[in-house]
């Protein structure tokens, strides 16, 4: 066994699943964490050790402690599920927060999965670490609430661009589905080709997790994490009709009802890559070509 501290993921599901392969490959002793037994019985199945433990409650994490060394790494990147409002926001998110600070404050590490989302920029402009981050979704600003107190205790904040990879994109089932629209806003500032969209390959984010935990140099820091490679909407659907002969999606208003609100911004993860943190996949469509499961899978949910 590696003799790095062993890493606690909290939330292990599409992202967190990733990182506990990415782990155990490299010797770390790794528990996942499920809401429900049926979820740790798959992980396990799949050679993953897990443990059905409720986050929300403080009282789980409290007994989850006893059992584990005191310098454990925790690592949260639990969702609220699809359809999830404020409250499942706070519960999952800043209580669940709350409680595994509280029930490893000796931790070597802790780690919080946030979303570039809260950048509520719609200028098309770069946005780093240092720029306002003031969301105007109230799920928006319990994130916010969340690494301010993942920060509080000297953790770390990793804010995921568009999360995506084998069986899930969002782009591309959008597209293939005849649910895509170019977001065209003809008042300044003017989005004639949509809105820039970030993503981030699911791997890549494993991996930028992975690095956050073992870097002292990551303490009380918020990270971005995307590829580098802002896209257009008409730059991606038009690739995408090319290569699918279908036709180009419909112009359409933005949907302000969008549930971590509309935005159009671009993402700089500069501050990631300066810890030695590099993509595997530069961009969506070099993902699209290099990751050969990507767009069998995404098809696959469509038949």
């Amino acid at each position: 066994m590696n003799s790095a501290p062993p890493i606690l993921i909290a939330g292990c599901g599409y992202l967190g699943q990733a990182l506990a392969r990415l782990a155990l490959e490299q010797g770390r002793e790794v528990l996942g964490l499920c809401q429900r037994e049926s979820s740790a019985q798959a992980l396990r199945d799949a050679g993953i050790p897990a443990q059905a433990v409720n986050v929300a409650d403080a009282a789980a994490p409290l007994e989850l402690a006893n059992e584990w060394p005191r310098e454990t790494a925790v690592v949260h990147c639990a969702a609220s599920g699809r359809g999830g409002g404020r409250e499942a926001y706070r519960a999952v998110y800043l209580e669940g927060m709350r409680n595994l600070r509280s029930a490893f404050s000796g931790a070597s590490q802790v780690v919080f999965t946030s979303s570039t989302s809260v950048y509520a920029q719609s200028d098309g402009s770069w946005v780093n670490e240092d720029s306002p981050a003031v969301p105007d979704r109230e799920t928006g600003r319990v994130l916010r609430a969340t690494e301010d107190e993942t920060l509080a205790a000297g953790g770390t904040v990793l804010r995921l661009a568009g999360l995506y990879g084998p069986g899930r994109s969002v782009l591309l089932r959008n597209f293939l589905s005849g649910e895509s629209a170019i977001d065209v806003r003809t008042e300044p500032p003017a989005t004639p080709d949509g809105r820039w969209v970030n993503q981030i390959h699911r791997d890549d984010a494993a991996r930028a997790l992975l690095a956050l935990v073992n870097s002292d140099a990551s303490r009380a820091r918020i990270f971005n994490a995307a590829d580098g490679t802002p896209l257009l909407q008409r730059t991606i659907y038009s690739e995408l009709a090319r290569r699918f002969s279908r036709p180009l999606p419909p112009e359409a208003a933005p949907d302000a009802g969008r549930k971590r609100g509309w935005t159009h911004k671009r993402v700089d993860a500069s501050r990631l890559r300066s810890l030695g943190w590099q993509p595997q996949y530069g961009s969506w469509f070099e993902a699209l070509d290099g990751d050969a499961p990507l767009i069998p899978s995404v098809l696959a949910q469509l038949a």
